[in-house]
This record gives C-alpha cells, sequence and structure tokens, in this order.
C-alpha cells in the first residue's frame, strides 16, 4: 500500500458516507494522501425519453441536491479545520461515469465507499449499484460495511 497516493471517497448519503470518509482521512493521513470526495446524484427527471408531469418531485430532488451540498460542506469543512486537505465535488450525471472521470483526471489510486445495499429510493436518486460502478474502476476498491442494525 505504499503507492497509495491520491484517495477517493465515493459518498451516496452524507449520513451514511462519514464513516467511509474517517476511512479515507485515517488513510490519507497514514500514507501523506491527496484526497477527494465525490458526491454524485443522477437526476432521475433528465431521464431521455422520462417526461414525468411530477412538478413536486423535480423539486423534491433540487432541494436534496442542494441539501447534499451543504450537508456534504459541512462535514468537510469540519475535517479541514482539524487541519485535513480534502477536495469535495458534488455532480450531477451518471455515477459510474462520473466516478470514472474523476479516477481517470485525478489518477486515483484507491477507491473507498460504502458495501451496503441501495433501498429503492437511494437506488432511484443516486443511481446503479456498487458492483455495477466497480466493476470497470482501474484502481483498487475498498468497500466499508456499514454496521448491522438491531435484530
Amino acid at each position: 500500500m505504499e503507492d497509495i497516493k491520491r484517495i477517493l471517497v465515493v459518498s451516496r448519503s452524507t449520513n451514511e458516507c462519514r464513516k467511509a470518509v474517517h476511512y479515507g482521512i485515517s488513510l490519507s493521513q497514514k500514507y501523506g494522501a491527496e484526497l477527494h470526495v465525490i458526491h454524485v446524484v443522477h437526476n432521475p427527471f433528465s431521464i431521455e425519453g422520462w417526461n414525468l408531469p411530477v412538478p413536486s418531485l423535480a423539486k423534491e430532488y433540487k432541494k436534496l441536491l442542494l441539501d447534499t451540498r451543504k450537508e456534504l460542506a459541512a462535514m468537510i469543512n469540519s475535517e479541514r479545520k482539524k487541519g485535513t486537505k480534502v477536495k469535495q465535488s458534488v455532480k450531477e450525471g451518471d455515477p459510474e461515469k462520473e466516478i470514472f472521470k474523476m479516477v481517470r483526471d485525478k489518477n486515483i489510486d484507491l477507491i473507498i465507499m460504502l458495501a451496503h445495499e441501495e433501498g429503492r429510493l437511494e437506488h432511484f436518486l443516486f443511481g446503479r449499484s456498487n458492483e455495477e460502478i466497480i466493476r470497470k474502476m482501474p484502481c483498487s476498491v475498498l468497500m466499508v460495511k456499514k454496521e448491522p442494525g438491531p435484530v
């Protein structure tokens, strides 16, 4: 693991991604690596061929995107105040394409992302499953397990 120079944490929902960001921070400090955090939301209302006559859902989507940007910025700024160098991006588009583009453009060595299954709403708002995203990545991927809930 000596050759880890650039780490990318993939955020899907900011409450759940804190653990993945923590791993990214820890590993970036240990290896002196650059740390990038990306949050990609695909717009389900811009899908070609879809003409969803549901303006309230489109408004909710825009609000969710704005709230996500604010929550991610607050989390990243908290880490920056502690001295951690973090670069963040919130992108709108196809998660697989946006993540792959960042991996290629920033020459990422390691991706960190949550291993949990997406619920229906998360799948609708954030796109494809982890399996589809990681298949094509040209770098190593660290999957962070979410703590199991009460039985």
